[in-house]
């Protein structure tokens, strides 16, 4: 059976949601992000966008560049709260749908094109999501999720687009490379060096080549390039809370023990919400004492991934429990009012350096496992996989 796989992004979403709250914002250059001289673009309108300014560019460049923009700190939980009216009215409207981004959204159509047109469904599902909500959004339908992303791409702004069965290489093939997902800069900046500036350039070389420059990425990158793209929709759930507990093998007063713990779990669990490009809004904090007496507290914090943010609050809050100078049996940490972001960390309030840091980490723990690179107090916490520098176990 032909699959028929629809990609919906929202257009300049942190940009639209702006705009519906104050109308003075349309047709002007927005930016959205940090205000100081190293915060990041998180978001920017059309406008901008003329100018050359993108996404995750320095604030400083993107001020260079417009003068004139608008800069506006942004609202995630607004944003979030918009993009929980667009996930309602998909969910109430489709079959299977996922949700890989707060703004993005894939549908499986496969099936539905002998009863009804699948792209006829899709234009009248972002017709209804346009006038329920009043945000902008492009659509692109085709085989697989590669060609259908890249056609809602090519439909933007607020338009659709359908690539037939078949015709997935003869699209792609004018189209610039970085075009493709995955092909970023320092990907694109080699493929530059090979002479390859185009899909078409990609369809016809070897395989082997790109597996020998990039590695297994090689293989996925020519794979994309034809228009191959076996991945599956994952249906959407919505998880409501992440959270980890240690159970000491003997009770303990050690403070220093007790907060290495805490650190610890705090960066783990910050790992796994960014890689599953979540952000939390609530963090919870709980201790057992030898006695079995329980308690936790929580606050509520503006919505974030960043270690170093979550570490001082979960300090904070065990400072606060801890005050009967008992032997503590368990601690438990727990980060709840989930919501889906695509930004590894707040880029409202966090600069380019420690937007690098974070994606550096998460690279290199992903890749050799937890506690590979972490916070010299945690590292007597568990064991770490294997030395950096030797690539010896321990």
């Amino acid at each position: 059976m032909q699959r028929n796989i629809v990609h919906m992004d929202l257009d300049s979403f942190f940009v639209s949601v702006e705009r519906l709250y104050d109308s003075k914002l349309n047709g002007k250059p927005i930016l959205i992000g940090g205000s100081g001289d190293r915060g990041v673009v998180a978001s920017c309108s059309y406008e901008a966008r003329r100018f050359g300014i993108h996404s995750a560019m320095p604030m400083r460049t993107a001020r260079q560049l417009c003068p004139e923009a608008m800069i506006i700190r942004g609202d995630f939980e607004k944003y979030s709260q918009k993009s929980i009216e667009v996930t309602e009215i998909i969910r109430e409207d489709v079959p299977l749908f996922e949700k890989s981004s707060i703004d993005e959204f894939y549908i499986d159509y496969t099936g539905m094109d002998r009863f009804f047109g699948c792209f006829k469904m899709a234009r009248e599902l972002r017709e209804r999501i346009l006038k329920e909500t009043g945000l902008p959004i492009s659509l692109g339908l085709s085989e697989n999720k590669t060609v259908s992303k890249v056609a809602t791409g090519e439909a933007k702004p607020n338009n659709a687009r359908e690539i037939p069965h078949g015709n997935e290489k003869p699209f792609l093939a004018p189209l610039s490379i970085r075009k493709i997902p995955m092909v970023g800069e320092k990907t694109s900046h080699t493929l530059y060096n090979m002479g390859v500036k185009t899909v078409r350039t990609l369809q016809v070389m070897p395989s082997e080549l790109l597996e020998a420059t990039f590695g297994k990425n090689g293989r996925v990158i020519w794979e994309k390039a034809n228009g191959i793209d076996r991945s599956l929709v994952t249906p959407y759930s919505e998880a409501k809370s992440i959270s980890s507990e240690n159970t000491f093998e003997q009770d303990t007063i050690d403070i220093k023990l007790l907060e290495s713990h805490l650190i610890t779990m705090t960066e783990q669990l910050g790992t796994k919400l960014r890689q599953k490009k979540q952000l939390t809004a609530c963090v919870s904090v709980k201790i057992r004492y030898s006695d079995f007496d329980t308690h936790s507290l929580q606050k509520r914090i503006p919505y974030t991934s960043a270690d170093h943010t979550l570490i001082d609050i979960v300090k904070e809050l065990f400072r606060k429990l801890y005050n009967r100078r008992l032997l503590i049996r368990l601690i438990g940490i727990r980060f709840s009012s989930l919501v889906h972001g695509n930004y590894q960390i707040n880029l409202f309030e966090d600069t380019e350096e420690q937007i690098s840091l974070y994606q550096t980490l998460d690279r290199l723990n992903t890749k050799y496992g937890d506690k590979t690179v972490c916070r010299a107090i945690g590292m007597q916490v568990g064991r770490r996989r294997f030395n950096p520098f030797n690539g010896m176990a321990l």
